[in-house]
């Protein structure tokens, strides 16, 4: 028994060594992030995702950062890349203008409301879609670049693997309310419009019954938990933050856009503005900070690149996402308490250092 004993406890402690010093390895703002990361999932409903990495020394810290997230309309700055690489290849022009068909409005937004053949340049749609996240901007940009090249740029700036396809704004609806029943992918974008004026919950699935004109026994999914819990499971519209995190650094770095392309995509992800939301209600109020935000049914999330100039030579990229918790308020809580804590562990000095 001993001899066998001893080998074993010597493979043990050599393991328990091993451990350690991969432990040790690690940088000492990431250790010091992933306790506060960690404490902050801990006291709050849902999961908590978190990716961060320092593309000066490309070090990386990550909490769920390998598991696919609903995207939401964070999905509009792949858009917006998509569009800008066909006008860098010169196969559309910013002032090229886009006419609204009724097939593109959808709710969230200004466009919806407005009339069937309003035309409006690609920047401004860029802008709109970006900006004010307006859904059906979004819809008109996608019809006019395609689903094809839109997930083909995509697919190439996140890498295949940990990416599912991206659809048009009005589809995500679609999708959705086709759980509660498949007579829903007939309805009207009009329709769509109107049942979205109702409240989520009970009195969302008795407008899209009523529209169908069906009784409730013929609902499949009998409450709009059951329905996004079923669509969420179809993976569309989602992607890992890492491979998310993965097109950021591209893009800052230069490899997805001409310097033009990316000044302009760099304006519309508010390097100017100050929002103090989400994230950006962590972090200082002088740190250039390029992002977009992300909401849905019981999903959220917020990414983007802190001091994203000069090549990324100084960036930091951060990618967050949660589920199971409320869309709004709760989620921007926890979304600014990530904010502090990469203030905490990335951004501040030293005080030896201040005071020099």
């Amino acid at each position: 028994m001993r001899r066998i004993a001893m080998p074993y406890l010597q493979l043990c402690a050599c393991l328990l060594i091993l451990f350690a010093e991969a432990a040790s390895s690690a940088p000492a703002w990431s250790q010091a992030l992933q306790q506060e990361v960690e404490r902050i999932d801990r006291g709050s409903p849902g999961e908590l995702g978190v990716f961060v990495k320092r593309l000066d020394s490309g070090e990386v810290f990550s909490h769920g950062g390998d598991k696919l997230w609903y995207l939401g309309s964070t999905v509009k700055v792949p858009v917006a890349i998509a569009v800008l690489q066909q006008v860098d290849a010169g196969k559309l022009n910013l002032g090229d203008r886009v006419g609204l068909q009724e097939t593109d409005k959808i709710e969230a937004g200004p466009v919806v409301w407005m009339a069937a053949g309003t035309s409006m340049t690609v920047k401004d749609l860029l802008r709109r879609m970006v900006v004010d996240s307006d859904n059906t901007a979004a819809n008109m940009l996608i019809r006019l670049v395609g689903e094809k090249q839109l997930n083909d740029s995509a697919k190439a700036a996140m890498g295949t693997d940990n990416y599912h396809p991206i659809t048009t704004l009005a589809k995500v609806r679609y999708d959705v309310y086709a759980e509660l029943h498949d007579g829903a992918r007939k309805l009207t974008n009009s329709q769509l419009v109107q049942i979205a004026a109702t409240p989520l919950g009970p009195q969302r699935v008795e407008a899209v019954r009523k529209t169908l004109g069906i009784k409730t026994s013929e609902l499949k999914a009998k409450t709009i938990d059951d329905a996004y819990a079923r669509y969420y499971q179809t993976r569309v519209n989602s992607a890992t933050l890492q491979a998310y995190s993965q097109m950021l650094e591209s893009l800052v770095k230069g490899k997805l856009l001409s310097p033009e392309s990316t000044r302009l995509l760099f304006e519309d992800m508010k390097i100017d503005i100050f929002t103090n939301y989400r994230l950006q209600a962590g972090l200082p109020r002088d740190v250039p900070f390029i992002h977009k935000t992300g909401t849905q049914y019981q999903r959220a999330c917020h990414s983007g690149v802190i001091n994203p100039k000069d090549g990324g030579a100084d960036a930091i990229v951060v990618a967050t996402c949660a589920s199971g918790l409320d869309e709004q308020r709760v989620a921007g809580e926890v979304f600014e308490r990530v904010g502090h804590a990469i203030t905490r562990t990335l951004l501040q000095r030293p005080a030896s250092a201040r005071a020099r």
